[in-house]
């Protein structure tokens, strides 16, 4: 198959999915090829609808050319326009610096970074190579952002992160957008930003993604705690604990999980059953929101356990522990909660009570959600601000970076 041939059919069914939606990005997504960022592949791998891994570390991805879907998804986020000047952390091949750069056409500016000597390199190479050597590429860590080109009218990660930098905000100008995927209580959701006052930001799109993970200052290696026996783990919604979560790793709490991942408890039937994209956005969203007893589990795909949510090569689910009890979410119709424990009748009356909320409130998922924030660094009355906007929030989060989040749920 040509390249042009499978571009274009690439195109067809991310407009067909309701991915691409507007003009500009079709017209990117169409012109900028591909595969010249990703030479080693055949014109129908470049043009399938799948990230690809460009750099791996001791077998953990950390750099990847980005499902095109999610491009496409992320730039109608962005609505980058001609004469912007655009800032991209994470380089990667290249790609979407292109398509950033076809967007802002030839009065817009955009300048892409990444961590790497070899990347940069390469992505520099890639873009001269399709006729966009104008890009600015350039070796640095992308949690400081790129001071000498700022202020920027867009800024987009292409990299995770598990809190909103103040070096982004401040490189950010008057009424710019910053875009992102950041994680929020264990799940990595695209958060389109709108700066809205000097250290203020209001989301005006939230989306879930799943990104490599930002190195450098702003590295977060993630929480897990591994359970003893057939290789089950267990993911707290609240790393640092909260009231009563019992997600400290101790091992009356690992024996609980054990017991009920092997099946031994109590069931009762619960309001709704999930899918494996429950875990992270919709039902899990929900429950890691309202409970910081909210965990995620993850075992293997065969050996003793229960019926959790399918992902194909292993099994997971959601569960909550409380004190020396735990409830676990099981997907199989009839949808179950199964309690543990002693603390496990306590555990499983919140685990409902969350399910049953949910489902009242219509499902909602994560385009569902609004977050505001305050980088109390940048903001002057940051104090008054967090207050103000934690009395109109479901919920008020504190990332890594130090940035007060309000979270709350308005279901379309």
């Amino acid at each position: 198959m040509s390249a042009d041939r499978a571009r274009s059919a690439l195109v067809a069914s991310l407009v067909r999915d309701g991915r691409v939606r507007s003009p500009a990005v079709r017209a990117a997504l169409e012109t900028v090829p591909r595969h010249l960022f990703l030479p080693g592949l055949s014109h129908g791998r470049a043009y399938d609808d799948a990230a690809v891994p460009i750099k791996v570390d001791d077998g953990v991805t950390v750099s990847s050319v980005s499902q095109p879907s999610m491009v496409a998804i992320m730039l109608e986020q962005l609505e980058a326009g001609p004469g912007q000047h655009v800032l991209e952390v994470g380089a990667g091949a290249g790609w979407n610096a292109a398509l950033l750069a076809r967007l802002v056409g030839p009065d817009g500016a955009v300048t892409t970074l990444d961590i790497d000597d070899d990347l940069v390199a390469g992505a520099r190479a890639n873009l001269a190579a399709a006729g966009y050597d104008h890009v600015t590429v350039v070796t640095g860590d992308g949690a400081l952002g790129y001071p000498p080109a700022a202020p920027y009218d867009r800024i987009e990660l292409t990299v995770g992160s598990t809190g909103i930098r103040p070096e982004w905000v401040e490189q950010l100008a008057p009424g710019g957008r910053l875009l992102l995927p950041l994680t929020v209580r264990g799940s990595q959701l695209s958060v389109a930003f709108d700066h809205t006052a000097p250290g203020r930001l209001s989301s005006r799109s939230v989306r879930s993604c799943a990104f490599v993970r930002l190195r450098g200052a702003g590295a977060d290696p993630g929480a897990e705690i591994a359970l003893p026996g057939d290789g089950w783990r267990v993911q707290p919604a609240c790393p640092d604990g909260g009231p009563d979560d019992g997600t400290d790793g101790t091992d009356g709490t690992a024996a609980v999980l054990v017991r009920a991942v092997a099946g031994e408890g109590t069931d009762r039937p619960a309001a709704a059953a999930g899918s494996g994209a429950d875990l992270w956005d919709g039902l899990g969203l929900w429950c890691a929101l309202a409970d910081p007893g909210t965990v995620r589990l993850f075992g293997p795909a065969t050996g003793p356990g229960p019926a959790l949510f399918d992902l194909g090569r292993a099994r997971a689910g959601l569960g909550l522990v409380a004190g020396e009890g735990c409830a676990l979410l099981l997907a199989d119709p009839p949808a179950t909660v199964r309690s543990c424990g002693p603390d496990g009748g306590t555990a499983a009356a919140r685990l409902t009570a969350l399910v049953e909320g949910w489902v009242a409130a219509g499902r909602p998922h994560a385009a569902d959600l609004r977050i505001e924030a305050v980088v109390p660094s940048l903001a002057p009355t940051a104090d008054a601000a967090a207050a103000e906007l934690v009395a109109t929030a479901g919920t008020e989060l504190v990332d890594t970076a130090g940035t007060r989040l309000a979270v709350r749920w308005e279901p379309g």
